[in-house]
Parts: C-alpha cells; sequence; structure tokens
C-alpha cells in the first residue's frame, strides 16, 4: 500500500505494487508526516517490525509492541507521523489485524502513539528519542603510553579460576532463605571469617557484631559521616596531603573536613589539637600518599588525644597487608577499639569493581552505622558475600595476598632500579610498601609545570605530589619535581619503558 495524505478519500486505499528487490508484495506500508508522504522514514521504521512479525505466535504481539515502541523512542518514527491502518500493517506484515490494533492501542495507553475518532493513529509528542548508546565514564587514563597514576592494583591478577570456583560452590549450597535482605551488618558466615582474618593479618581487636559489611572504604566513609553529623559533628580533620576523595564524601553528609600537615611521624598533634575537631581520617600503616608510617610515639599521642576530647580516630587500612623489608605494622584499632573505626576493603588486593570491603566500628556507634546501613541500601548484596566468605574460609584470599605481594615487591624494585638509570640521583622516600612510591628528582627536570607539560604530551600518566595537597604550599625548591609513581597495575618491562620514555621527554 502507499502512505496516504491528511484529507485523501480513504486509508489504506491503494497498494503500490512491490519493488524490484522487495522480499514480497506489500512488504513495507510507509506512514505518512503531517500530511506528506514519508517512504524514507517508512521504511527504515517498517524493517523493525519485520522481525517481530515472524516471532514464535506466542510472543509475536509483545514483540510486535516492542519494535514498534523501539522505533518510536529511537526517533526512526519521528513524532507527528501517520501510521497507517491497523488492516493495512496487518496485511503488510502478514500478521491478524487483531495483534496490530492490540500494539495501537497499548502503545496509545503508554503515550507512546496518540489516536482520535476517525482521524487515525500518530505518533505522540511526548516521546524524545534515546540517547544512542551509554558512556563509560569510569576513570582511566586515555590514549597514555605509560601509566604511572597511584592506586590501581594489578586487575591481571584477579583469581578468575578460584572465584568461578567459589562461585560455582556458593551457587549450588546457599540455601535459599539468604537470598532475602540480609542483616544489613553482613552475613554472619562473612562477619566471622572477616573477624578472624583482620585478627590474624592486622592485629585488630575483632568482634564480629562489630563488622559492617560496606560497598568499598567511600561507603563506610560516607556512613562515619552521617553517623557524625548525627551526633553534632560538623567538621573531620583529613591529612594534608591526602587522600581527594574524602571531601565529596564528607560534604554528601553535610560534613566539612578541615586538612591537617602531615610531619615525618604522621599526623601533626598540635594543628589537630589546635583544630577543634573529634574525629580525624589517618592512614597510619602507610600513608598516603607520602608513604610514611605512623611512628609508636605519634600512635600513642593520637590515641591519646582521642580520649582526651572524646573524639574518634577513622582508620583507612587501605594498603596494610602489603609491606616489603618487614612484617606489617599491627592497626591502630588494636590499641583502643573503643575510640578507632577501622576500615577495609578488597580494592587493592582483588579488585575495586567488587564494591566490597568492611568495617569495624565502636561498640558505642554500632547502633547507628548499622541503622544508618539499613536506611542506606539494605544490605550488602547476599551472593557476593557468601562468595567472599567462601573464599576466605577455604585459603583462596590468602594465597591472593602472597601472590600480589611477591608480584608487588618486585615491581617496586623494577621501579626504583628504572629512576636509578633514567633519573640517576633521584630520591625515593616512604617504607618499602604498598603500591606507590614518593620519587623526588633532581633540580635540572623542574620546574614542576614545565615536566609535568612534556611528560604529559608524550603520553606519560603520573601525579606529581602536589595534586593530593588539599591546601595549596609553595615549593620547597626552585625547580623540584616531587611524583606520587604507581608501580603496582605496571609489568616490570613496561617500568622501565615508561621511565625511559618520560626520561627521553624531559632531558634537555
Amino acid at each position: 500500500m502507499t502512505p496516504t495524505r491528511s484529507g485523501d478519500p480513504g486509508e489504506g486505499a491503494a497498494s503500490g505494487a512491490a519493488r524490484s528487490g522487495d522480499p514480497g508484495e506489500g512488504a513495507a506500508s510507509g506512514p505518512t508526516r503531517n500530511g506528506d508522504p514519508g517512504e524514507g522514514t517508512a521504511s527504515a521504521a517498517w524493517e523493525l517490525l519485520l522481525p517481530a512479525a515472524s516471532a514464535p505466535a506466542r510472543t509475536r504481539g509483545r514483540s510486535l509492541q516492542a519494535a514498534l515502541r523501539e522505533a518510536v523512542r529511537s526517533g526512526r518514527l519521528a513524532p507527528g507521523t501517520r501510521l497507517p491502518s491497523s488492516r493495512d500493517l496487518a496485511a503488510d506484515l502478514g500478521v491478524s489485524r487483531g495483534l496490530v490494533t492490540e500494539a495501537y492501542e497499548q502503545l496509545t495507553a503508554e503515550g507512546y502513539l496518540r489516536s482520535g475518532r476517525g482521524s487515525g493513529t500518530w505518533v505522540g509528542a511526548a516521546v524524545r528519542a534515546a540517547q544512542p548508546r551509554a558512556h563509560d565514564l569510569a576513570p582511566r587514563s586515555p590514549g597514555a603510553r605509560a601509566d604511572f597514576v597511584p592506586g590501581t592494583p594489578d586487575l591481571a591478577l584477579f583469581p578468575r579460576a578460584a572465584w568461578a570456583a567459589a562461585h560455582r560452590g556458593v551457587l549450588a549450597d546457599l540455601p535459599h532463605q539468604e537470598l532475602g535482605y540480609p542483616d544489613p551488618r553482613g552475613l554472619p558466615r562473612l562477619r566471622t571469617a572477616l573477624a578472624e582474618l583482620l585478627a590474624r593479618r592486622r592485629g585488630v581487636v575483632a568482634d564480629p557484631e562489630r563488622i559492617v559489611v560496606v560497598s568499598g572504604v567511600a561507603q563506610a566513609t560516607t556512613l562515619l559521616g552521617f553517623v557524625l553529623h548525627a551526633r553534632g559533628v560538623r567538621t573531620v580533620g583529613v591529612e594534608d596531603p591526602g587522600s581527594p576523595q574524602h571531601d565529596a564524601l564528607y560534604a554528601s553528609a553535610g560534613v566539612t573536613v578541615v586538612p591537617l600537615p602531615v610531619d615525618d611521624e604522621g599526623v601533626a598533634l598540635e594543628p589537630l589539637r589546635a583544630s577543634g575537631v573529634r574525629a580525624v581520617v589517618t592512614t597510619p600503616a602507610h600513608q598516603f600518599p607520602t608513604g610514611i608510617a605512623y611512628s609508636a610515639r605519634r600512635r600513642a599521642e593520637l590515641l591519646d588525644w582521642a580520649r582526651s576530647v572524646d573524639g574518634i580516630v577513622l582508620e583507612d587500612d587501605y594498603d596494610g597487608d602489603f609491606r616489603y623489608d618487614r612484617a606489617p605494622v599491627g592497626a591502630l584499632q588494636g590499641l583502643d577499639p573503643d575510640h578507632v573505626a577501622y576500615t577495609g576493603s578488597v580494592s587493592k588486593s582483588l579488585a575495586p569493581g567488587l564494591r566490597l570491603g568492611w568495617m569495624l566500628v565502636p561498640e558505642s556507634w554500632a547502633q547507628e552505622v548499622v541503622e544508618r546501613k539499613r536506611t542506606m541500601d539494605l544490605g550488602h548484596p547476599s551472593l557476593d558475600q557468601a562468595l567472599f566468605a567462601r573464599f576466605l574460609e577455604r585459603g583462596d584470599y590468602d594465597r591472593q595476598l602472597r601472590r600480589c605481594q611477591r608480584a608487588y615487591r618486585d615491581r617496586r624494585d623494577a621501579l626504583v632500579a628504572a629512576l636509578d638509570t633514567h633519573f640517576p640521583g633521584s630520591k625515593v622516600s616512604g617504607i618499602a610498601a604498598g603500591l606507590h612510591v614518593i620519587a623526588t628528582l633532581p633540580r635540572r627536570y623542574g620546574p614542576e609545570e614545565r615536566f609535568l607539560a612534556r611528560v604529559a604530551a608524550a603520553g606519560v600518566a603520573v601525579r606529581p605530589l602536589s595534586a593530593f595537597a588539599h591546601t595549596p604550599a609553595e615549593p620547597e625548591g626552585a625547580g623540584e619535581v616531587r611524583l606520587v609513581l604507581g608501580y603496582a597495575h605496571v609489568p616490570p618491562a613496561r617500568i622501565a619503558a615508561g621511565l625511559r620514555l618520560m626520561a627521553e621527554a624531559t632531558s634537555g
């Protein structure tokens, strides 16, 4: 059939012959738009309906509705386009007229189409064309020839075979009732396994009743921020330099961060006392980003401060498992579990995309944190929790930590050696631990702005130490370049190649 114009004697009065090469006579009917023929739009739009017309009989109606709905959403059928009569479209598609009538009625009820007595069926004006595709906003360094941005583990080390085996085992054994809403603290099985792990590896006082399973340290931070706000606390101290994420996370809970300088032993005590805060965020095992470990004296002083103000230390143990020159220093929480809230995750040991972490809170905080977690998301996904519990119980997580420990130690050694080769005279500061080093380059490579511009132009992704400062500071010396170089995600051969590329870009 041919499309009709508004005012023509009758809909479908004349049928057009099939064109040479068309699949069959009357294979596609054309709509009209505002009275004008729409053959180009028609052929494209009706092609979308043909597969639906050949769908199995029991699903043909739903398939036709879905195809017609998508044609409108995508803009293939534009607003104001007049559709063929139900009789004509049914004949063209080779389906019953009732199927088309039902599709028209359903989409009219949903607002995709509009119709009036004696005026036919038209595409409605309320629909907006869908976006052509989803965009990926994941943080990456696109197009980098060498990437030394800190904070990323080697995702190629993810234990796929062991994880898949644990997944199959959990699916086979998980009781049906555990697929319901979980305890907002987490499955008892996982909290018990975590308590054993944390007591054994990190020296924490681990009561399973005070462990809360969360979607990474970011959610733990936000939860603690909400509880602080509910208790009337409006400010929290943060290490400076430190993680830039704290500002936004605490702000989302209505809490303002107060930057506190870090010295060679940890967060400086005099500025902390003078700030008036009663909560402070710390990374005592391996300060991010300076790479120091809090001294025993500073740890004791920090806890004395917390007791004196009835405050709390928020301990982020983000990479405390990875120490290469000696056994890791135990967590601060083990010294005073009533004044320390401890947080950790699998983001550096397995993968950040798992969104799986934990926090251990003081007993006086437990009820408030749990209730806030309940209202936030009704609990962490049960299947993921059961899977990780099995992974812990079978020793797979300990094996993964040992595997990462070996790989990251070798890569740190490779980075230090490459710095000696390509940037002679460089100094590496901080303890031998974690996933990054602080490298201070000789003054001849400065000033820092020019250095960064050159390496960026060469396709090398790096971050200066100044990028992690909460408050701007004067450079310690003219021409000094201090970099935070991540190495865990870079194989040794690529570390050497990347440092060579960086040296070539900045020489002369």
